[in-house]
């Protein structure tokens, strides 16, 4: 461990010349083993065959658009994320090195076998890692991998045509959501959905969330704001009735009908999710795909969900910390008592020195409320979700102690406080949110 530490921070060395930051505590912080609130790992391949089930609406299939800087193949943080994970010897991507490198992958992989996944997280100082999956895959067992399902295909009960015509990026995530939907009704032994909405969510979305729950599940994942608006109002139960039975059996309801279905399954799928004590996690901020309407994804559209008193027994996690241009709305809604945060996804959309600016607001509001994350994804053969992972975690737990250094720096907060929070951020707010002890 000493020598795993060492070398983190020697790399990191140039990023503290460039950005103040206290050694110790950045040494001390290192030493954490994290739990990673929200990621995307790959399950190994089965029979040669590459697992495809790591998101319900992957952002590949999409038109292409470019990166942000810190997402980029020249990140010289990639470079050193080799030299970590896999003894690369050169300081740059020469053709020739980088084949040397795919063949030292590749030897890990073998050598390693079903424990390749574990033994990246060893590498990346993560002791438990939130897998937000279809369904869990091979090397991705628990408790070094947690799983989270996507349930916004049970909000798509009815013909959903017309929504999914409003962009390319949305027939395909449309199309993506029915099929999981199918998948839900088959693993239930239906082939049909039931005549009433009372039905529906009695015999087809308690049950799903059930067998979640039996099946390891720590929390539910809705990406809706890929799909349409978070502003899930509070529906009348009549209203909805009406508009299922209207549709169940065929054609496509208009948008304001469809949303006024859909506003009335997600605040029943939340509190039931409080009943089974899984904390529902919701995509905010920015998304992949040139057609993403970003307005539609602002955390302050959940008001009405986070204001509910029917769902005070539900724990939401508003994850990425509305990425983008919604960050500081976000500080302010976890004075809520049931609201979380992560900043998974800033870890590689934004540079550390932007991340520390984002991190310390949210310290200054409530740092009990306050997780990190990674989002680590499947990527290239080169930079991998290996590679990501590793750029994404030193970033956070960089951007962290730069962060607190400036808190102590001005007075805010004492060193034994800086370090209290730094565990928290990284372990501690996480365990309390699951419920898990601390080993």
């Amino acid at each position: 461990m000493q020598r795993k530490l060492l070398v983190l921070l020697v790399f990191a060395a140039p990023l503290a010349a460039a950005q103040k930051l206290d050694p110790a505590l950045l040494a001390r912080i290192y030493s954490i083993r994290a739990i990673d609130n929200h990621s995307h790992p790959p399950a190994l391949p089965v029979n040669g065959v590459a697992d495809d089930e790591y998101d319900a609406l992957p952002c590949a299939p999409l038109e292409p658009t470019d990166q942000t800087i810190t997402g980029r193949p020249e990140n010289p943080q990639f470079i050193a994320a080799w030299k970590a994970l896999y003894g690369y010897k050169y300081d740059d991507m020469a053709p020739a090195h980088v084949r040397e490198l795919l063949a030292a992958k590749a030897r890990m992989k073998k050598e390693q076998g079903s424990n390749y996944p574990a033994w990246v997280l060893d590498h990346l100082g993560i002791e438990t890692e939130l897998a937000n999956r279809v369904a869990m895959g091979r090397g991705l067992k628990p408790p070094r991998f947690r799983w989270v399902p996507f349930d916004d295909a049970l909000l798509l009960p009815l013909d959903d045509s017309k929504l999914a015509a409003e962009s390319p990026d949305r027939k395909f995530f449309y199309d993506r959501e029915n099929l999981l939907l199918r998948r839900y009704l088959r693993t239930l032994d239906k082939d049909r959905f039931p005549a009433t909405l009372g039905d529906y969510l009695s015999q087809v979305v308690t049950p799903t969330l059930e067998n979640q729950k039996q099946n390891g599940a720590v929390a539910v994942k809705f990406e809706a704001a890929y799909l349409r608006s978070l502003d899930f109002k509070r529906t009348d139960a009549t209203a909805a009735q009406e508009i299922y039975a209207r549709y169940v059996t065929g054609g496509a309801p208009e948008k304001p009908d469809y949303y006024g279905l859909q506003d009335y399954i997600f605040h029943y799928i939340a509190a039931e999710a409080g009943r089974l004590s899984m904390p529902v996690h919701i995509h905010t901020g920015f998304g992949c795909g040139g057609y993403f309407e970003l307005r539609g994804a602002d955390p302050l559209l959940l008001e009405d969900v986070l204001n509910d008193p029917t769902l005070r027994g539900t724990k939401f996690v508003l994850l990425h910390g509305g990425a983008g241009p919604f960050s500081k709305s976000v500080a302010a809604l976890l004075m809520k008592p049931n609201v979380y945060t992560d900043f998974s996804e800033q870890t590689w959309l934004l540079p550390t020195r932007q991340l520390s600016k984002t991190i310390r607001y949210w310290l200054e509001w409530y740092p009990e409320k306050v997780m990190f994350g990674t989002d680590l994804s499947p990527g290239t053969p080169e930079i991998d979700w290996e590679e990501i992972g590793w750029q994404t975690s030193n970033s956070g737990r960089d951007a962290l102690a730069i962060a607190l250094t400036g808190m102590m720096d001005d007075g805010e907060i004492t060193r034994a406080r800086a370090l209290e929070i730094a565990r928290m951020v990284l372990r501690g707010n996480a365990l309390k949110l699951y419920g898990w002890p601390d080993r």
